[in-house]
């Protein structure tokens, strides 16, 4: 790693760690249902938002109870979203008059948005109007986001609780987390963006006279003296985008476009803005359990994977090409190759900065991108895809990145009570068969759709027909798309043609899947804990703060996550940088 490299990410981390810490004592406020300080008048709101939909916020709800509601919202968020879509031609804040979306792909962005996945086969400012935009999709960006932190608090009070029935009220822990975390956070980084220059507008697309014509290749040789510039309300929705982990970009370039991610600072406030609520949920989980070592050890373990990934992306990113360098290709000051692997990648940004920010996006559930993945190097883009595949608890999305890890804890401290004899333990409630049934099926569903997908796509023509690029880089593209939809990821290698029947219909059931066939089992496990006693420590307790907990949890992340996909690994990025040392 470059000296450039090291100080931004040192950086990075210095800054994230100082916001985390107070907002994670906001969100334990949030968490616990009473008042929230700084934002008293906002209660008013609350409480007539819960009068309004006939909530009583006090009542406590069973497990079972708790993911119906969550289920049946979000499968209405789906139905509304596919909704707009199919009718947006006939609706107001259209000003391109674009048409109405086809069936399969608005089902695909319909499951995508509400699942926190954002995976977008279109080009947004060709495909969607504005109203789709602010509205539909906007809309679940906020509620998506505020789901997967009502499922982080309620596994925490699963962990918390003494012999309860419930594990909190999914109505109101959907209500707090969106009016005081996600509302005012976008409201305040939307203004900041807007500052830097990104776009805010209803105005139509702007056609603009270019500085110097561009002649078209033939046969018609034209020559283009104008150009389409797109507009819209972009901010409002970059905000959430990034706050809220989703990643769904305004423009089909996401946040490589210069009205989405105009300067090197925004793209900083970006990176951290996508780190920000997972690094604070940490914080609020050892304060909510009455112990802030546990979150800071969980923290400790995400940053660790975070740090050597990042700068495995970044080292291989830099380092030079070996074909080019074999040819003789210039790789100096002046080239394209300066410093290492530009291609791909934003000169105002380069590669420390497109590297991270690859890295920061796949370790959490966003699926932003301000580069193209698929023109990083095999081992720059294996890295991205193995941080989605380890469940992306890394850090992870909004409330899923917390919950994800936690459930890895609860593996590793059944595996530490194996090897000890002991009753596994962790947080005072001892792990018995029901919760690593659930352990288990959380786990396993997402390797499963996503080597399952990717078997059926590699096998049938309708899945081979969206190949750009044969042999392994081919194969990579498809396992990658898989990846980023079971884990919710939502970013892309961008070579893979999957705006079809076959990939709209495919990666939708993984994303809808990959999300809420993992939400489920986690609430179950989050009541079975309630339920249960909170035992005092003793002689015999397995601490779970220490350093030898930090490196047991880093090794079953590495371990489970690593050894589901390395097959599948072999056979696409590990080749391929094989490939670039033969003659």
């Amino acid at each position: 790693m470059s000296m450039q490299s090291m100080a931004l990410l040192g950086a990075f981390l210095a800054v994230l760690l100082a916001l985390a810490w107070p907002l994670g004592r906001l969100l334990a406020r949030v968490g616990e249902g009473g008042p929230v300080p700084g934002f008293g008048w906002l209660a008013p709101l609350e409480r007539l938002l819960y009068r309004a939909g006939g909530v009583a916020p006090d009542t406590g709800m069973g497990w079972k109870s708790y993911a119906t509601a969550l289920l049946v919202f979000n499968g209405l968020g789906a139905l509304f979203v596919y909704g707009v879509q199919r009718l947006q031609a006939f609706l107001p804040l259209n000003p391109q008059a674009l048409g109405n979306v086809s069936p399969d792909s608005s089902f695909n962005t319909a499951v995508s948005f509400v699942a926190n996945t954002n995976w977008q086969g279109y080009g947004g400012e060709q495909t969607m109007s504005y109203l789709t935009q602010m509205v539909a999709l906007s809309g679940q960006n906020f509620f998506s986001a505020a789901t997967g932190i009502a499922v982080a608090f309620a596994l925490i009070r699963g962990f918390s609780a003494r012999s309860a029935a419930s594990i909190g009220n999914f109505w109101a822990d959907l209500t707090r987390s969106t009016l005081y975390v996600l509302l005012p956070l976008s409201l305040v980084f939307a203004v900041f963006l807007m500052g830097q220059g990104v776009v805010q507008n209803f105005n139509s697309y702007q056609e603009v006279q270019l500085i110097e014509p561009v002649a078209y290749a033939a046969p018609e040789a034209k020559v283009a003296a104008t150009q389409t510039i797109a507009m819209g309300p972009v901010a409002s929705q970059e905000a959430i985008k990034l706050i809220g982990t989703n990643g769904g970009g305004f423009f089909n370039a996401n946040s490589a476009h210069p009205y989405e991610n105009p300067s090197a600072l925004s793209n900083f406030a970006q990176m951290l803005a996508i780190f920000l609520i997972p690094a604070a949920l940490c914080f609020a989980f050892g304060r909510m359990v009455g112990d802030t070592r546990q979150g800071w050890a969980i923290l400790g373990a995400m940053s660790l994977m975070f740090v050597v990934a990042a700068g495995v992306v970044m080292n291989a990113e830099q380092a030079v090409h070996p074909q080019l360098a074999a040819l003789g290709v210039d790789q100096g000051a002046s080239s394209l190759q300066a410093g290492g692997n530009m291609e791909g990648k934003e000169a105002r940004f380069g590669i420390a900065a497109s590297s991270l920010f690859a890295a920061v996006t796949t370790a959490a559930s966003c699926g932003a991108v301000n580069a193209m993945h698929d023109s990083f190097t095999p081992i720059g883009g294996m890295l991205p895809m193995l941080l989605m595949q380890l469940g992306e608890v890394v850090f992870g999305g909004v409330g899923s990145g917390l919950y994800g890890m936690l459930v890895f804890a609860i593996m590793a401290v059944f595996i530490a009570g194996l090897m000890i004899g002991r009753t596994p333990e962790y947080l005072g409630k001892k792990i018995q068969a029901h919760e690593m049934k659930m352990t288990s099926i959380a786990i396993l569903v997402t390797p499963l759709l996503v080597l399952g997908g990717t078997a059926l796509a590699v096998m049938l023509d309708a899945g081979r027909a969206g190949i750009a690029n044969p042999g392994a880089h081919g194969f990579s593209e498809i396992l990658y798309a898989f990846s980023s939809a079971a884990n919710n990821n939502g970013s892309a290698f961008a070579g893979l043609s999957a705006n079809t029947p076959f990939y709209n219909t495919m990666l939708a059931i993984a994303m809808w899947f990959g999300r809420f066939a993992v939400i489920v089992p986690v609430l179950a496990i989050a009541g079975a804990l309630a339920a249960k006693p909170r035992l005092k420590e003793n002689a015999g307790t397995m601490p779970t703060h220490g350093p030898v907990f930090i490196g047991l949890l880093v090794g079953v992340v590495m371990l489970v996550g690593v050894l589901n996909y390395v097959p599948a690994l072999a056979l696409g990025p590990v080749v391929e940088h094989l490939q670039l040392y033969t003659k």
